[in-house]
């Protein structure tokens, strides 16, 4: 692999001034990450508006200090005429449940995509930034020391990860003269009220969470607030039509990182753990994957080219997390 200075080197990345106040738009900004953009993009100045479907969300989205607009991701004509005068889309809104059937998944995660794309372009939008993932390139094998030029795939058996793939393929095919299209990769967003991790203490709660051959195996993950840094950055700097990692750039053992934050939320259960043939036949895919396989990611390109650095380290996330549950008791 060539070095970073020879790979990265030479790339105008900077289209817009960083400190212009401008108008942006955000579809999924009633989630994890999407709260945490919404929050960045206003204290940074600019104006936000958000797509909603339902007044819970748009409840979310007010008390925010946003402006929520009601319409059906898939349906861009209900929400098209809002879009007008931003001059950044971001796209998070995806289905993420990894249990959901196939339909479900091309539905929301690769028709929405698609209606984005559609809305931002006839909306006259000049950046748009998806909210990629990693599970993009999984289909069955490790992902070791893996960068950007690793291929999407689609074929795989996952329809969560072939979806992924599917709809960053979009993403970066739509990438033309006044349209930059870029796409942001984080892996396993974790942090204050992570839906994620949330999910995986209650499954340990309910005895429903076993580690796969020890867990012991080493992988990235990314504090929301870094992958929120990733995102702004590939509004202000991505090179048209590229994909970026980002991480906390500090690798983990999947079990001890688990542990720590189970901790934090007082998950006292005795943890079975699987054998790998066992795990084939009671743990579905994408989840028996990420149980037992190492995925560690490259960020050179995002350092080189968006000038990402992850902007809180995991001691001070460990820390929020725990902020976070001692005042959720309290």
């Amino acid at each position: 692999m060539a070095p970073v200075a020879e790979r990265w080197t030479q790339v105008e990345t900077i289209p817009i001034e960083e400190n212009d106040m401008a108008q942006t738009f955000v579809t999924g900004g009633s989630g994890f990450i999407g709260r945490k953009l919404v929050t960045r993009l206003l204290a940074d100045g600019h104006g936000v508006k958000v797509l909603v479907r339902s007044a819970a969300s748009a409840d979310v989205v007010a008390a925010l200090g946003a402006q929520p607009v009601r319409g059906e991701l898939t349906d861009p004509d209900s929400w098209r005429a809002q879009v007008e005068g931003s001059e950044v889309l971001f796209h998070l809104a995806a289905e993420t449940d990894i249990t959901a059937d196939r339909e479900r998944q091309e539905l929301v995660t690769v028709g929405g995509t698609r209606a984005a794309l559609q809305a931002a372009r006839q909306a006259g939008v000049a950046r748009f930034v998806h909210c990629g993932s990693e599970a993009a390139l999984l289909a069955g094998e490790p992902l070791v020391e893996v960068d950007e030029s690793a291929p999407l795939r689609p074929d795989s058996e996952a329809a969560y990860c072939a979806t992924k793939a599917d709809a960053e393929a979009l993403v970066l095919a739509a990438n033309a003269p006044g349209f930059v299209t870029v796409s942001i990769r984080p892996r396993f967003v974790w942090g204050p009220e992570s839906s994620l991790v949330e999910g995986l203490v209650q499954a340990a709660r309910n005895g429903e969470f076993a580690w796969v051959e020890g867990g012991r195996h080493t992988t990235d993950v990314t504090f929301v607030d870094n992958a929120v840094e990733g995102l702004v950055l590939g509004w202000l700097r991505g090179r048209p039509g590229q994909a970026y990692f980002v991480t906390d750039q500090h690798r983990v053992i999947l079990r001890e990182f688990l542990e720590e934050n189970f901790a934090l939320y007082g998950v006292d259960a005795t943890i079975p753990d699987l054998d790998a043939d066992t795990a084939a036949r009671v743990i579905p895919v994408p989840a028996r994957w990420f149980l037992e396989q190492a995925c560690t990611l490259r960020t050179d390109k995002a350092v080189a080219e968006l000038g990402y650095r992850a902007i809180l380290t995991q001691a001070e996330g460990l820390d929020a997390v725990r902020n976070a549950v001692i005042r959720s008791a309290a």
